[in-house]
């Protein structure tokens, strides 16, 4: 397994890392015995990183690590890094009221994935959303005392923009920002990039898939869950949805050309735009953690480059990346 490291401070992890949400909520029904394949199967090929979060499926994600790495051998599982993230408040019923970033909380959240994931440190922790009611430094400076007491190896922020990236990093060294990084979500580009660079700060970019709406295997007259969180996204919806997936269409005549899959191309796109970058893909199969281990032999040249670009160029996409309630959580589209 190729490997990057995470910024100056972080760890080094495999050069692609596993987002494990899909397994247990938003994307439809799950299959516990296919998820805790699939896990294993990551954990065979050498991936490290497993991305998650507390609130998804309210604790169920972090359970179901737990149990792939008690029921994983011993050397794959001393390997696994776990990043997790906080602060998203939820309800009964599934919906979301807010994130919390107060350092008691904080520290709440900790202890409680620590018990559900059975083991003493978390290796990597971040809020999921800024609370704009609590600043920035208090949140970081919390996770900073649960890696001064060993709970937290290391610490990481979610969708933040440029100005708190430098109001975080003032307080404790931070090993990588998580945010959404894709042929159809470039923003970051323009000044949280260079900003992360100038940091220090490595990415690992979510959605490099775009949701699997840019991997290939969408199409225009499929049917989504009533549990599917794509059928409230913009760029799912209507005329959107046709504009995108005449995207993936041209996406998709270059991948034949070079004899590999619109997603392995995808997400060979993210690999390239720096060693400073893990992608993170949200695999819940194995056939499709397969087809994207299967990016890491994809190489994109000068010219290849060019021609996804004019393919999908900067800002073609249809629609918001979230609802515009979601939205107004982002920190990074302010």
């Amino acid at each position: 397994m190729q490997t990057r490291t995470l910024g100056t401070t972080g760890p080094q992890t495999s050069a692609l890392g596993l987002g494990c949400m899909g397994m247990s909520a938003l994307y439809g029904d799950t299959d516990r015995s296919e998820s805790i394949a699939t896990l294993h199967a990551a954990l065979d090929a050498g991936v490290t990183l497993l991305d998650t979060g507390d609130f998804y499926g309210m604790g169920h994600n972090e359970l179901l690590i737990n149990e792939a790495l008690r029921t994983a051998p011993a050397a794959a599982r001393e390997k696994a890094q776990i990043s997790v993230k906080f602060g998203a408040l939820r309800t009964v019923e599934g919906g979301f009221t807010g994130y919390d970033g107060r350092p008691n909380a904080v520290k709440n959240f900790a202890a409680y994935s620590l018990q559900r994931l059975g083991t003493d440190h978390i290796d990597i922790y971040r809020i999921a959303r800024v609370d704009p009611d609590v600043p920035i430094e208090e949140t970081v400076g919390a996770i900073a005392e649960l890696v001064e007491a060993g709970h937290v190896r290391h610490i990481g922020l979610s969708e933040v923009g440029a100005e708190t990236l430098r109001r975080a990093a003032a307080v404790a060294p931070i090993s990588d920002l998580q945010i959404e990084y894709s042929l159809i979500s470039r923003g970051i580009e323009e000044a949280i990039l260079p900003t992360a660079r100038e940091l220090g700060i490595g990415v690992t970019a979510y959605g490099v898939l775009s949701r699997g709406l840019i991997s290939g295997h969408f199409s225009r007259d499929r049917k989504l869950a009533a549990n599917d969180f794509r059928g409230m996204s913009p760029r799912f919806q209507g005329e959107n949805l046709d504009r995108n997936l005449d995207l993936v269409d041209a996406l998709r005549k270059i991948a034949e050309q070079k004899g590999v899959s619109v997603a392995q191309t995808a997400i060979a796109w993210v690999r390239s735009r720096g060693e400073d970058i893990v992608p993170l893909v949200g695999a819940r199969r194995r056939d499709r953690l397969t087809e994207a281990l299967g990016a890491l032999d994809v190489t994109l040249d000068s010219d290849d480059i060019s021609a996804i670009e004019r393919a999908v160029p900067p800002g073609a996409a249809a629609g918001d990346r979230y609802p515009a309630n979601q939205m107004a959580h982002l920190d990074s589209e302010r």
